[in-house]
């Protein structure tokens, strides 16, 4: 059957293939279904991103990431610090060329760039999302200041050429990759010597362990919900961004700090807890009841034709998302905020 391509760049036929590169009891996953999934991570994570971009929009925001809350703080407030408090750990100063790996539509970039007033090129492999991307980024008035480029992140250095950046951040993005060693070596690459890097990681903690039946099912349910082709511990990504040569200046596992608010409030759907008026209805949507009007509404429109077959069963993901992420949180074998600040060598150091 042929897949049908939409205008907007999505693809039908990878989002109704989405869900099949999982089991369909996530306790039978085995060694072969994770590195299917590692070898056909381009798939995996368009096939995911096609299908739950307008979802992330409709019950997030235009930055795909979580965030710390301090009490009383907006939800909007708080992303916007998260991207804030990266770009001040990393240093960025005007009219830097930065490099946005995995940028998403482009929320970070935008809020980046008037921050700091550099000059961010957004990378990003899926064409439904660079095509919002570079909508947004024009309606902010902000084209000439930010850009998006389509392209791997397991290729930076043939897209780009090396030392083509003096600063590069990923925020949960580099998750996805196949491995942590090639796409942090790639971002190496295409740094100028004594150029800096900045991620949020997602990880499980330190604390999980896969030989634990209940450990090993959340970590696939969030790689379910999530367009993730496999999840590693901490420790991991911190031994890769050593082994291809960066100095780690700074690490923290964030989730880690004793807050009142904690990162993971949103998904736990209890208006009570929202910390504005206006946050009520981003909680909501997230409850049992806002899900329910959500996920119905995607149903009629899949019918219809509105949307590409498979895009309800993405949003059922989401679901299985929600809660992996909360009782991840909740326990600490999850967090999706190890911020590492690593320096390339200059050229007398190497």
């Amino acid at each position: 059957m042929v897949s049908t391509q939409y205008t907007d760049g999505r693809e039908e036929k990878r989002v109704e293939n989405y869900t099949k590169f999982w089991q369909k009891d996530l306790g039978k996953e085995g060694e072969v279904d994770n590195q299917n999934r590692v070898e056909s991570y381009t798939d995996v994570v368009n096939g995911y991103y096609d299908g739950a971009t307008e979802l992330y929009e409709y019950g997030w925001a235009q930055s795909f990431h979580f965030s710390r809350f301090y009490k009383g703080e907006a939800f909007v407030a708080s992303l916007a610090r998260h991207e804030h408090y990266l770009s001040a750990q990393m240093g960025l100063r005007p009219g830097m060329r930065v490099l946005d790996v995995g940028c998403g539509v482009g929320g970070p970039a935008r809020e980046i760039a008037r921050f700091a007033d550099v000059n961010i090129v957004g990378l990003n492999n899926n064409d439904f999302q660079i095509q919002r991307a570079r909508r947004y980024t024009k309606k902010a008035g902000l084209e000439n200041q930010v850009s998006f480029a389509k392209g791997d992140f397991m290729k930076l250095s043939e897209q780009f050429g090396e030392n083509s950046f003096d600063a590069v951040y990923a925020i949960e993005a580099t998750v996805h990759a196949p491995t942590w060693e090639g796409v942090y070596g790639e971002i190496m690459k295409v740094l100028k010597p004594g150029g800096v890097f900045g991620v949020y990681e997602w990880c499980m903690t330190d604390t999980w362990d896969p030989s634990i039946a209940t450990h090993k099912e959340l970590a696939h349910a969030i790689e379910f919900g999530n367009g993730i082709p496999e999840m590693r511990p901490l420790r991991q990504a911190r031994e890769a961004m050593v082994k291809v040569g960066f100095s780690i200046e700074h690490e923290e596992d964030l989730a880690d700090r004793p807050d009142e608010v904690p990162w993971y409030y949103p998904l736990e759907g209890d208006i009570w807890k929202a910390q504005t008026a206006w946050d009520c209805f981003t909680v909501w949507r997230m409850s049992w009841s806002g899900k329910l009007v959500s996920h119905t509404a995607i149903k009629f429109m899949e019918i219809l034709g509105l949307l590409p077959k498979g895009t309800y069963d993405v949003g059922e993901s989401l679901k299985v998302a929600a809660d992996a992420l909360v009782k991840g949180g909740q326990t600490k074998l999850f967090t999706p905020m190890y911020l590492a600040i690593c320096r390339k060598p200059t050229l007398s150091e190497s």
